[in-house]
């Protein structure tokens, strides 16, 4: 599932905040979610702490501001930074420099190094043509750019965007040394700069080296803008409460409380709300002493939310439709589903704010947020423009509660991507446009037509959620299903196929980008099983699809059908086939037994048996191949894989007996149960089963064999997960259950499903309370991180994945079980 290039932008520093353990409520908060583009997060537990941020960590600001009285608090974001150019980068302007693709002799990095015979040269550098004036295809390039000072400055940033590992220095001392590559532009301080820049001639000098693949080199120099005001106070946040599809705020405002609500509406029976790519945000304001206050609110949404870089040029409007004020912000390039890969955020389409007309809402666009809050602060507006042009536009609304003892309000931010996926050369819409017969407009007035009873449902889905999970697994489990279902979810875009088929799909977020990975539907499926089989249909669609159609040829599942959110056909290296044939066939038994009957299975019985024949050959024992813990490594004779193709092919004769083919029932059982016995033989290790056939002294958590209990299949002994629960339990860390013996590190995912694996309340519980704990202290501040070390809870990698739909396979047991 991943590859060391896609690993790129790991390298990129995300803000930590310090917090007390006890104050936390989950790693980071979900704001507004409703696909792998559209999905705002808070890093921190103050809402007020840092800016918001893609899930990606790149900034989406939103701010929010409330004015008690005359006097200024600021409840949401910070304020984001600007930046004046002192020289340029390629995206402000095209410039020239020095270079040479030769290591240069002497101090080529000093101010007065002659380089007259170094050829010239227009940036950026790089290997890909439609993003550089230079090309670059060599190891090593070195690169010198003079600039003239008036004098020493103070609070400069080196604008950098490079790809792979650099060293940078300035009038010859070096300001910059790091390894790996970034495919934005970031800014870094520059230390003593008032020191090393020079009254006259300065030069800036890099050398960058390519480590694995793609070339890039561009940079500059801005210096910060110090212009928002100094006098707004910081709304004390008293408590945070996180719910399945809503986050709650409650901030002291002077005289007043503030509750501020995020709502994202993902009721899952209910595709065409799923769908409806519109969240918002509500404010309760009531008096803390019985007066009366003057109140205003001010909420910034940056055009930000509609850019893949802070650099693109950006077109925003305002105007009004159906009884609602809209503010609307998108690229001018619109370069339509013209990017697929991992560390992206969308650049085509449009983001929206609404509000009711009138009633106290007033809305203005800017080239500035300070230039609105300082209009604010004041309690003046700024200039009426219906439409401006620039780069990290503010799209502000002012609303005017008067004086109140206590009142209520709200906004809504939306996101129209016009055409969201690419499926097999043909673009698709979204789900809620599939037949193109709606607009953006149309969702919205839909949305503030139908709030209150769209948030009494969100109210149920969050008491559902919870009240499952509790009753299948306590209070620590029930805060874990909390924190991920906005987090599962949006990670997928649903969408409708030419045949007419729903299409649920993944996207495999901070790890390749890859689309509908069958690897992630199969962990991710718990959650969708319980609450809307028919998600877990549109995760499979594809896949089937693809073979179906003569695309895949090959008699084993694919891997995945492209790289989100161009669904052109597998793009992975390497095949996965135990591991995505028995994934597939495990989960059409999981639907049936869901569903009480094998209505899908039959509808691709050729396909599932064509895989299943193949696990009955090749997946007993697997030869040197990848499973979906991929980032471990080749394993031959993997004993957890094993496991999933003898549950396959049981769930294979389930399916057949379903369909009363009870000659093929018989005949898969009868090869499946015969498994067991020689599996076990190979596997015993004395106290636990192997990592591997006959590898002694190794275990691994054999969370595949959890479908022998919550399918019914019961063709292990109990003995089996009882030796095996007994064993991990005294092999837990601090924040968990390893996942092998190999490493310390684990996927969160596993240890749910592994807890599951003897039916019993108090294991499932031991494994669960470490988990709880990571969650609510690792340090790494990101969506939750479903791979992460067991010793000291920080991340190893992964973040915002949809796998961690796999934390409801505890109720999806007792569902199917009974209990």
């Amino acid at each position: 599932m991943i590859r060391l290039k896609s690993l790129s932008w790991f390298f990129i520093i995300f803000p930590v905040i310090v917090t007390q353990a006890q104050t936390r409520k989950a790693p980071a908060y979900p704001l507004i979610t409703h696909d792998p583009y559209f999905s705002i997060w808070s890093f921190s537990d103050e809402l007020n702490a840092s800016s918001t941020v893609h899930w990606t960590g790149a900034e989406q600001s939103l701010t929010g501001y409330i004015k008690v009285d005359g006097k200024v608090y600021r409840f949401m974001g910070q304020e984001s930074k600007s930046y004046d150019v002192l020289l340029p980068a390629a995206d402000d302007k095209a410039y020239s420099v020095r270079y040479t693709e030769s290591a240069p002799a002497g101090s080529w990095f000093e101010p007065e190094f002659n380089d007259s015979k170094w050829r010239q040269g227009m940036a950026p550098f790089g290997d890909d043509k439609s993003m550089t004036r230079t090309p670059w295809e060599s190891e090593d390039l070195w690169v010198r750019r003079e600039f003239v000072s008036a004098g020493a400055m103070d609070d400069i940033y080196l604008k950098l965007s490079h790809d792979d590992n650099i060293t940078v220095y300035l009038n010859g001392k070096e300001i910059l040394a790091r390894d790996g590559w970034v495919h934005k532009y970031i800014y870094i301080p520059i230390k003593n700069a008032s020191s090393l820049i020079k009254k006259g001639k300065n030069v800036l000098a890099v050398h960058i080296r390519n480590t694995a693949g793609g070339r890039h080199l561009d940079f500059g120099l801005v210096k910060e803008k110090k212009n928002l005001p100094a006098t707004i106070a910081k709304a004390v946040q008293k408590n945070i409460t996180l719910h399945a599809s809503q986050t709650i705020y409650d901030f002291a405002c002077g005289p007043v409380d503030l509750k501020v609500t995020f709502t994202s509406p993902l009721i899952l029976n209910d595709p065409d709300l799923l769908a409806r790519p519109v969240s918002y945000i509500s404010f309760e304001v009531k008096s803390n002493n019985g007066a009366a206050h003057n109140v205003e609110l001010l909420t910034n949404t940056s055009s930000g939310l509609a850019v893949n870089t802070p650099d693109q040029e950006v077109v925003a409007t305002r105007y009004n439709a159906g009884g609602l004020s809209f503010l609307k912000a998108g690229t001018t390039s619109q370069p339509v589903l013209a990017k697929k890969g991992d560390d992206l955020r969308i650049d085509w389409g449009y983001v929206y704010v609404a509000v009711p007309q009138g009633s106290g809402h007033l809305q203005y666009l800017s080239s500035s947020e300070a230039s609105v809050l300082a209009g604010f602060m004041k309690g003046q507006g700024i200039s009426a423009t219906d439409k401006i042009i620039g780069k990290q536009l503010s799209l502000a609304t002012v609303i005017r509660l008067g004086k109140i003892k206590s009142s209520g309000a709200k906004i809504m931010i939306g996101y129209d991507d016009i055409w969201a996926i690419q499926y097999f050369g043909k673009n698709l819409r979204p789900w809620w446009n599939r037949n193109n017969q709606s607009g953006i407009e149309e969702q919205f007035l839909k949305a503030h037509n139908e709030y209150a009873n769209i948030i009494s449902r969100c109210n149920e889905t969050d008491q559902m959620i919870y009240r499952d999970a509790f009753q299948s697994g306590g209070e620590e489990y029930a805060r874990l299903c909390e924190m991920a279902y906005r987090h599962a979810i949006a990670a997928h875009k649903l969408v409708e196929s030419p045949q007419g088929t729903l299409l649920w799909l993944s996207k495999e977020n901070y790890s390749n980008g890859c689309i509908n990975t069958v690897d992630l539907t199969y962990p991710s499926a718990p959650l969708f099983l319980l609450y809307n089989p028919e998600l877990v249909k549109g995760m499979m669609n594809g896949i089937f699809y693809y073979s179906e159609s003569g695309k895949w040829k090959k008699p084993f599942a694919a891997h995945d059908i492209g790289t989100y959110p161009l669904a052109n056909g597998q793009v992975y290296g390497e095949d996965m086939p135990v591991e995505e044939s028995g994934n597939m066939v495990i989960l059409a038994a999981a639907l049936a037994k869901t569903e009480g009957n094998a209505d899908y299975a039959q509808k691709h019985w050729e396909t599932l048996t064509t895989w299943t024949n193949y696990l009955v050959r090749e997946g007993f024992d697997p030869a040197n191949q990848l499973c979906t813990d991929d980032f471990a490594g080749h394993l031959a004779r993997n004993a957890n894989l094993s496991l999933k193709a003898i549950m396959a092919i049981e769930g294979y004769a389930m399916l057949a007996k379903m369909l009363g083919k009870q000659d093929l029932y018989e005949k898969y059982h009868a090869i499946a149960v015969n498994m067991v016995p020689e599996w076990m033989r190979l596997a015993n290790d004395g106290d636990h089963y192997s990592l591997a056939f006959e590898k002694k002294n190794t275990w691994s958590q054999k969370y595949n064999l959890v479908w022998d209990r919550v399918l019914q299949f019961h063709i292990f002994p109990k003995e089996v997960v009882q030796k095996e629960m007994k064993f991990y339990l005294k092999n837990q860390n601090t924040y968990g259950l390893p996942l092998d013996s190999r490493k310390t590190y684990t996927k969160s995912d596993w240890i749910i499903w592994t807890g599951c694996l003897t039916g019993e309340d108090s294991d499932f519980r031991a494994l669960v309370k470490p988990l709880y704990k990571y969650a609510l202290e690792t340090s790494s501040r990101v969506p939750m991180s479903d791979w992460y070390e067991t010793t000291n809870a920080k991340k190893v990698n992964f973040q915002a994945r949809s796998v961690i739909g796999g934390y409801w396979m505890k109720v999806l047991d007792g569902k199917l079980n009974g209990k």
